[in-house]
């Protein structure tokens, strides 16, 4: 794929709802294509990459508010796309760039901040384990604890480790993630405050 234009399914200035940075002011560029394949993706429209127009990078952050601190590359799994040629030019009118991945993917870009969200269905690579400023792992059934410990293993000691639950079960979940962090407090818990917000 030409890295010049990447597929996009939406982007949008609003306020990032999950993470060590939630409650921040961020524009969102989602782009098109994953091959994870969550059964509980909120977003599984994202994931066929055809789907979705293509947009010239330049174009992409003309687009961007001038006030805005952080940009984040999301999708579907951003890693599926070049993204070097898209940091270049973020970081050229200033922004700071973050990205949500899987890890799944090689890793392209320069990253200010990179959340890393492991799935059991397809793993991270090393790179990712090693550049992870922030561990984020959706809990969606008891075993996820586990899978949750497993993957702190992997990340370095300065990894922010956050646990979120997955949106259709939080009132079962959270009770048990409230222990568990209580138990191993060098975990946090983010929620997905921009559904509260009713915002993007």
């Amino acid at each position: 794929m030409n890295s010049e234009m990447l597929p996009v399914m939406e982007s949008f200035y609003t306020i990032q709802g999950e993470g060590e940075f939630q409650g921040s002011a961020a524009y969102f560029i989602r782009l098109g294509g994953c091959d994870v394949g969550c059964h509980w993706c909120d977003v599984k429209e994202s994931w066929p990459m055809d789907a979705h127009p293509k947009y010239a990078i330049q174009d992409l952050v003309a687009e961007i508010p001038e006030q805005c601190p952080i940009v984040v590359i999301t999708g579907g799994e951003p890693l599926m796309h070049s993204l070097d040629q898209l940091t270049h030019h973020l970081k050229n009118s200033g922004f700071r760039t973050h990205i949500e991945t899987s890890g799944a993917h090689p890793v392209s870009g320069s990253w200010d901040w990179f959340c890393l969200s492991p799935k059991k269905f397809k793993a991270p690579n090393q790179e990712s384990y090693k550049l992870a400023d922030e561990l984020k792992v959706i809990i969606y059934n008891k075993h996820d604890f586990e899978f949750a410990i497993d993957e702190a293993s992997k990340v370095n000691t300065n990894c922010q480790l956050l646990m979120q639950p997955e949106w259709s079960v939080r009132e079962k979940m959270m009770p048990l993630m409230v222990d568990f962090v209580k138990n191993n407090p060098q975990w946090k818990i983010t929620l997905q405050t921009h559904k509260y917000l009713n915002v993007p």
